[in-house]
């Protein structure tokens, strides 16, 4: 399956409280991004909360495009990408 680092701008910030109703926030996008075959990895958050780095397995740039509209989030870039590490190297 692809990857994609998802970039996203939130100009009055990204405000997830860190309470049961957060995590029901997280859980909805988990559910709704399934449904297009999307998982949701994990994110990055800038300190200043005003912009995400997400990083998403998914079928397809249309597929995360869709999810995006489906949750309501913004999406400003899709970039397909692969993992490069360290410890790959000798």
């Amino acid at each position: 399956m692809p990857r994609y680092v998802i970039e996203r701008n939130f100009p009055t910030g990204l405000n997830i409280p860190m309470t049961d109703e957060g995590a029901q926030a997280c859980l909805g996008v988990v559910a709704t991004n399934a449904k297009e075959g999307v998982t949701w990895v994990h994110s990055y958050v800038s300190a200043d909360k005003t912009k995400t780095f997400c990083v998403y397995d998914g079928p397809d740039p249309e597929a995360i495009r869709r999810t995006a509209g489906d949750n309501n989030l913004p999406l400003e870039r899709i970039t397909q990408v692969n993992v490069l590490a360290p410890y790959f190297y000798r």
